[in-house]
């Protein structure tokens, strides 16, 4: 897959678009596509664009949803919550976000108070996200939450193996983008439908199961829509299931019997 671009639409901002081209390997463009799909640099916030089709999709954890679920979501009692084991927990666990896309769920979880990593393989994805979380980190409302957020453009799966024990999350998450079949859920999700042809869907999700198995002290969790497949190979300790979606949970100790 070719490397996304990327454009600057704001004269003022041309030094952070060389900061983002530097640090996500992004081609950088001195004029507009008139085809295909780019990255926009604009005066408020970096954008994936594309001609016709879709709308632009952007990270954002200030303003918008992220606004009304930081502020009505529901706070321990939300389901991703309840999955990563927040409910009722005397310390928060800190957790590793391996298919960090968009962050929507680390932001959640960082607004609870849970330290998160989140990794990224997609340049665009990790542009994406870098831009959100520098305007999360310079708005008052949420920059603390920003704080708790540490942002990481790398293989989840080889990072995970490389980390050391002292290393170690509480909580590996993991939401895989697998080919959506669902032709109702692709309709109403159509924003989404421009950023999974960029990013492509995860074929490793086997193997990236089993190095989050191996790095999580205390549990996976896996996000799926409600009737989808596990992912192959371990099967889960428990089901969380939701309306829309559910969590499979991968609990270390009942994998493994012997360090409980």
């Amino acid at each position: 897959m070719p490397a996304t671009p990327l454009y600057c639409a704001a004269d003022a901002r041309q030094d952070a678009a060389h900061a983002l081209a530097e640090r996500f390997a992004l081609p950088l463009l001195t004029q507009r596509p008139e085809q295909g799909y780019w990255l926009e640099l604009g005066e408020e916030r970096l954008e994936l664009l594309t001609t016709g089709k879709h709308g632009a999709v952007y990270a954002e954890f200030v303003e918008g949803a992220a606004k009304h679920r930081r502020e009505q979501g529901g706070g321990r009692g939300q389901p991703v919550a309840k999955a990563i084991g927040l409910k009722g927990a005397k310390e928060l666990p800190y957790v590793v976000d391996a298919t960090a896309g968009l962050g929507r769920d680390s932001f959640v979880l960082a607004g609870l108070g849970c330290r998160v990593t989140l990794v990224e393989r997609s340049p665009v994805a990790a542009a994406l996200l870098a831009d959100a979380l520098e305007r999360a980190a310079g708005h008052p409302d949420t920059a603390d939450i920003a704080a708790r957020m540490q942002l990481v453009h790398a293989s989840s799966i080889a990072w995970l193996a490389a980390l050391s024990e002292t290393e170690r999350p509480d909580v590996v998450f993991v939401d895989p983008m697998f080919p959506d079949t669902d032709k109702k859920s692709a309709a109403a999700k159509k924003d989404m439908q421009a950023f999974q042809q960029v990013i492509g869907d995860d074929q490793d999700s086997a193997a990236l199961l089993q190095a989050a198995i191996a790095a999580a002290k205390n549990r996976v969790v896996v996000k799926r829509p409600r009737l989808g497949a596990a992912i192959e190979g371990v099967k889960p300790s428990a089901v969380l299931d939701g309306k829309s979606t559910r969590f499979d949970l991968y609990v270390i100790k009942a994998l493994n019997p012997a360090l409980g």
